[in-house]
């Protein structure tokens, strides 16, 4: 569901169309700002809310799908595109790249609001899952070398005796270790400690059966 903090971005040059975009998402009480070229979007940069970028396909400076393709190594708003132009094989290459949807002007405002519904929550588990990550990279790093070792012989399976002996300390020492590294990590269960560090991309380590 669209809400009021979100954030609407329209980049096209017509001002025409710019208005009547603006105007429909302002008679729905949603926030929108509007630029007619690329450049001046790119000046704006990046919000601090969920966002959706309703992008014309031909702008005075620069392809849509061309700032599609220099904006994708980045954090970017979801794309809605519109043209004033059914452009088959310009839509399939912007959906192949991540766009929302396709619009072919004029714009119905129906299907418009719904693809921008889409992008909003698009947008906004993506920073939800992003913050979710920085939290998690700062309670890693936290750890000491030591609890670092410790962390993927615990996620790993192995029994504190186990992962004492690969790490050369007591078990009560391994103990510790465990308590502390559960504790920073904000961790529940070990099955919350697995998902944690599938997130943070940590392979766990098991015993060498291998080993002579």
């Amino acid at each position: 569901m669209i809400q009021k903090s979100d954030l609407v971005i329209i980049v096209d040059d017509d001002f025409r169309v710019r208005e009547s975009i603006s105007d429909m998402l302002a008679s729905r009480h949603l926030s929108s700002v509007a630029f007619g070229s690329a450049a001046e979007y790119l000046r704006f940069g990046n919000s601090d809310v969920p966002s959706c970028l309703v992008l014309d396909l031909s702008l005075p400076d620069i392809d849509g799908l061309e700032l599609q393709t220099a904006m994708a190594p980045t954090q970017h708003p979801p794309i809605v595109f519109i043209s004033g132009h059914g452009d088959i094989p310009s839509s399939v290459r912007a959906m192949k790249a991540g766009a929302i949807d396709f619009l072919t002007k004029p714009v119905d405002e129906g299907l418009l609001l719904q693809a921008i519904n889409v992008a909003l929550t698009r947008d906004r588990e993506a920073r939800h899952n992003r913050n979710e990550l920085a939290k998690l990279q700062e309670r890693y790093a936290s750890l000491t070398p030591r609890e670092r070792e410790v962390l993927p012989l615990v996620v790993g399976g192995l029994l504190n005796k186990q992962a004492a002996a690969e790490l050369g300390i007591s078990e009560v020492t391994l103990q510790i270790h465990r308590s502390r590294v559960m504790q920073k990590m904000k961790a529940r269960s070990i099955a919350d400690l697995v998902r944690m560090t599938e997130r943070l991309s940590i392979a766990p380590s098991g015993l060498d059966y291998t080993k002579p």
